[in-house]
């Protein structure tokens, strides 16, 4: 597979995972089997402990994969952060992210090329259509539209965008030379619609509907603070906290979503039956303070 490094669209895949080993292999194993275009692959283990190395290894020493371990846990944020930056140091043209649990199909790969060709490059970057294991659309990974409206029209070859997940992400080098890196502190959630909003205030961006992945995450729902468990209340700080980074670059408009949507989910806690409703209320009010002070540096290639 390395080989193709020297083809002229110079594509790596960057996948980042953690502890979740058997389905890392069903991710490398489903980009071995692209039909039609290839990729290398790039794996960013964020110190998982549970044997990933070992279960890899092989494909490592075949040099079917470049593996790199970071060392510590530096969540989502931080393993696309260190994995697109060791992917563009490596001399690629295309960076194509990924979550461990993200599964191409046979043509994905094929799709964003055949659009890249079509748009002479002109676009800041192409997102797949997600499925869940179901094969309905993926709750999580709905792209948007405009700031605030989620994509509908998933039959039109393109539709543009302006944010999307990890989930199947085409980047080209030059865009990521002139915006920078994701931002390793928001650690997790948020990252991917910062980074790709960052890209679309700047360019053009597509949805490529015949470029199609599964997304086999646990559940086919996004983070919602009102009916997740007790003892996961404490990571919604992130995404509330990075939140606000995210809107209020928007200025009024993004103040007010970011207002009207805290005041919402604070109202839907408060009529549910979930329980310790003070303790999810209080995340959300601390985290949403901490967002209006919170300036992490964006890093550059």
């Amino acid at each position: 597979m390395m080989e193709n490094k020297e083809n002229e669209r110079n594509v790596i895949a960057v996948i980042v995972t953690y502890n979740r080993k058997e389905l890392l292999k069903e991710c490398i194993q489903a980009l071995i089997n692209q039909k039609g275009e290839k990729c290398d692959v790039l794996v960013i283990d964020n110190k998982s402990t549970d044997g990933t190395y070992e279960y890899i290894r092989n494909l490592v020493d075949m040099k079917t994969i470049i593996y790199e371990n970071t060392g510590e846990n530096l969540g989502g944020a931080g393993g696309f952060n260190y994995g697109i930056k060791k992917a563009y140091s490596l001399g690629y043209k295309y960076i194509w992210v990924m979550d461990d649990d993200c599964i191409v199909h046979e043509n994905t790969l094929e799709e964003f090329i055949k659009v890249d060709k079509e748009l002479k490059g002109n676009y800041g970057f192409l997102s797949s259509k997600v499925l869940w294991k179901d094969e309905k659309l993926c709750k999580m990974n709905i792209q948007r539209k405009t700031l605030f409206a989620s994509v509908r029209d998933f039959e039109k070859d393109i539709e543009p965008i302006a944010m999307a997940s990890f989930v199947s992400l085409f980047i080209k080098s030059s865009v990521i030379k002139q915006l920078g890196l994701p931002i390793k502190e928001f650690f997790i959630w948020t990252d991917d619609w910062e980074y790709t909003r960052r890209i679309s205030r700047k360019y053009n961006c597509y949805l490529v509907n015949k470029s199609v992945v599964t997304h086999k995450s646990k559940s086919n729902m996004g983070a919602d603070i009102i009916n997740d468990s007790e003892d996961r209340l404490d990571r919604y700080k992130y995404i509330y906290r990075n939140d606000v980074y995210l809107y209020r670059r928007e200025g009024i408009k993004g103040w007010l979503y970011i207002i009207l949507r805290d005041t919402y989910h604070i109202m839907r806690i408060i009529v549910s039956k979930a329980s310790d409703k003070k303790k999810r209320i209080n995340v959300i009010i601390k985290a949403t303070k901490e967002g209006k002070k919170f300036n992490p540096p964006i890093e550059n290639v």
